[in-house]
């Protein structure tokens, strides 16, 4: 058994780590409490934004004026990895490296004289393919001090003319959905070209799609699109910040339970110690007063 001096600083340790988690359980959901606020009054704005996204994009996909939804062939493909700055928020950071990696793989593997390219949004993702010799075209660790629409906006923006000028034929954004403080879904998401899905796609398949454009296709095209793909941008880092904030206040709940679960057994250890020790104390003096009468 371990002596009483070895179990009080053990005890003395686990509750400094208690401490610390309970603090930053207490940090994170002060800022869930702020990020889940933004990306629920946005998500609605967003969905509708995008519906409205892919009926024109289906309105002009026989035109071939929609350069944000032209499908050509993959040759040249970018994945944008979303993680978190910091560390201690259970397997948020590696889940989004895993599926980017198998995704690199599956790519890498399946594109005919095709090349994979990585833009690192996140510190954790950056260190990692730096750690592992793997080329990162670019980092934006820095969206997550300011997370703003304009800042945001600026990746976005460069994404969309790197698109258009054909230096990549599809970007492929990878990041945690957010649910609620427990659940989080890891989603890959299209984000450019523009995909068209269900009722969409069957119309631009069967011909029923008739628009009539207000104020104009021209201005559609060049404000309208782009203002929208720059909002799903934004949403994405959105459910991610606040993704990373409800899985580090989650992995701290569960650090600072366990750590009053390991000082209920230290404690309960140090007595049994303590115990002994004063039993051993007494029957060394009941021993000696013994020898001393005989």
């Amino acid at each position: 058994m371990a002596n009483l001096k070895e179990v009080r600083n053990r005890i003395a340790s686990v509750k400094s780590t208690q401490q610390i988690t309970s603090a930053m359980k207490m940090v994170a959901a002060s800022k869930l409490r702020k990020a889940q606020q933004a990306i629920v009054q946005l998500r609605p704005w967003a969905a509708k934004l995008q519906d409205i996204l892919q009926n024109v994009s289906a309105a002009l996909e026989n035109t071939g004026d929609n350069i944000y939804a032209d499908n050509r062939e993959v040759k040249r493909l970018l994945l944008v990895p979303f993680t978190s700055n910091r560390g201690l928020c259970g397997a948020f950071n590696s889940n989004v490296i895993k599926i980017t990696n198998d995704r690199i793989r599956y790519y890498t593997s399946t594109l005919k004289d095709g090349h994979v390219s990585i833009m690192t949004v996140g510190k954790y993702a950056t260190d990692h393919y730096k750690r592992n010799n793997i080329k990162v075209e670019e980092s934006y660790d820095h969206l997550y001090n300011d997370l703003s629409f304009d800042n945001v906006m600026t990746l976005a923006q460069k994404l969309m003319l790197e698109y258009r000028e054909g230096k990549y034929d599809m970007i492929l954004l990878i990041y945690n959905r957010f649910r609620n403080a427990v659940i989080q879904k890891l989603v890959v998401e299209q984000f450019l070209p523009v995909k068209i899905e269900g009722a969409h796609a069957t119309e631009v398949k069967t011909g029923h799609v008739d628009y009539i454009f207000e104020p104009s296709r021209e201005i559609i095209l060049t404000e309208l699109i782009p203002k929208t793909l720059k909002i799903q941008f934004y949403k994405a880092i959105l459910d991610s910040f606040a993704s990373e904030q409800g899985a580090r206040m989650t992995a701290m709940h569960q650090a600072t339970d366990n750590a009053n679960e390991l000082l209920r057994e230290l404690r309960l250890s140090y007595n049994k110690a303590r115990q002994a020790a004063i039993t051993k104390e007494l029957l060394e003096i009941i021993t000696a007063a013994e020898a001393l009468k005989g």
